[in-house]
């Protein structure tokens, strides 16, 4: 939740927590807070998702 809060600052917690990791859903929050189309907040979805390494992607993934 934290790296798409820096990345994306008007998301709200709960936007966070309502896009619940799914795509489709970050994007169409991206719009709506930021008054973007729909291709700009899929390619910057589509960044913010390919700047991450695969072994950032696992260290996510397990319980601290």
């Amino acid at each position: 939740m934290g790296k798409v809060r820096v990345k994306w600052g008007k998301l709200t917690d709960d936007d966070v927590t309502a896009v619940n990791g799914k795509r489709e859903q970050l994007v169409g929050k991206i719009q709506e807070r930021y008054g973007l189309a729909k291709d700009a907040a899929e390619k910057q979805v589509d960044e913010f998702i390919q700047s991450y390494s695969p072994d950032d992607a696992a260290k996510a993934a397990k319980p601290s």
